[in-house]
């Protein structure tokens, strides 16, 4: 047998209001930690930079002339960069700091041709060149905080990768280690270019992101005081550095832009007013080469390996 209750209209009008009051409070209070919450969880990666692989693979799509050949993800740890091999249609990649002192062979689709193993340590890889004798050039200059007194570049041979001399080397206008001031901190180097008996670094603005300064050093071991040569007008933080190989382009890579440098010749290039080109979407572009005169092939941290076909 049920039993029925009957309340009084003005309790049960009373009790009505209370539990709406209180489902209205529950809703708010889950709006309010909706809005302080981000869509998606930042990365977690070294350099806090990271995202929604999907959102970028996505975005990527929407980039004129860019599309994904392959994946080097689990293949090269933090792809820092990108080079031309020493076998044709080939590349070398590496991972940055913390990683092996490894070079990766690439083909032009990102797939795994052949490891190597250089004769020296990994500080803070960022940068690989190589000169027209067969000489590379894998710059140790990675300084995130501006503090780094053992900036040195690895030369080498392929053929004889246990054999390694360095080249080191000092900034002419550092005399902080860090700078006090943060928008004075642009020591790092995560780009560099072999160039007429010298190695060419350009350095990656970490304080106010605008300014790459163009140093050199020769290509021959030794210690030196760098000789800085210019500075670029670069709204950005430069990643990485490729030369066209008939020497009238160079192309400079930021995190999700690139900027173009045209000339007759090298000292023409140097003063180019930059182009720059969006590659927003695409992930946090650290590795970039020409495969021809007008084709890029570009690495990200996160592992996606683009073709790119420059717009003019």
């Amino acid at each position: 047998m049920r039993l029925s209750f009957f309340l009084p209209a003005s309790i049960a009008l009373l009790i009505t209001a209370a539990a709406c009051s209180q489902a209205q409070n529950d809703q708010s209070a889950f709006q309010n930690r909706a809005r302080q919450q981000p869509e998606t969880a930042p990365g977690k990666g070294k350099k806090g930079k990271g995202g929604d692989r999907h959102k970028d693979k996505a975005a990527a799509a929407q980039i004129p002339g860019l599309r994904q050949v392959g994946s080097i993800k689990g293949v090269v740890p933090e792809s820092s960069g990108l080079c031309p091999a020493d076998q044709p249609g080939t590349y070398f990649s590496f991972g940055d700091e913390g990683n092996d002192a490894t070079l990766y062979r690439l083909s032009a689709t990102g797939q795994l041709r052949g490891t190597l193993a250089l004769g020296t340590t990994n500080t803070d890889w960022e940068s690989l060149t190589r000169d027209d004798q067969g000489n590379y050039f894998v710059g140790d200059c990675g300084n995130n905080d501006n503090d780094r007194r053992n900036l040195v570049i690895h030369r080498f041979r392929p053929d004889q990768p246990r054999q390694v001399a360095d080249i080191k080397f000092k900034y002419p206008d550092q005399t902080e280690f860090p700078p006090e001031k943060k928008k004075a901190r642009n020591f790092d180097c995560e780009a560099s270019l072999w160039h007429g008996s010298r190695v060419w670094l350009f350095s990656k603005d970490r304080g106010a992101d605008a300014t790459s300064k163009v140093y050199s050093v020769p290509d021959q071991p030794g210690s030196y005081t760098a000789q800085l040569v210019t500075k670029l007008a670069i709204p950005g933080q430069v990643t990485d550095a490729a030369l066209r190989p008939d020497g009238h382009r160079l192309v400079l890579l930021g995190r999700g832009e690139l900027f173009v440098l045209d000339g007759n010749s090298w000292e023409e290039i140097l003063k180019a007013p930059p182009r720059q080109v969006s590659l927003t979407g695409a992930g946090q572009t650290e590795g970039a080469v020409f495969k021809d005169a007008n084709t890029l092939l570009i690495s990200t941290e996160q592992g996606s390996f683009y073709e790119f076909k420059l717009p003019f």
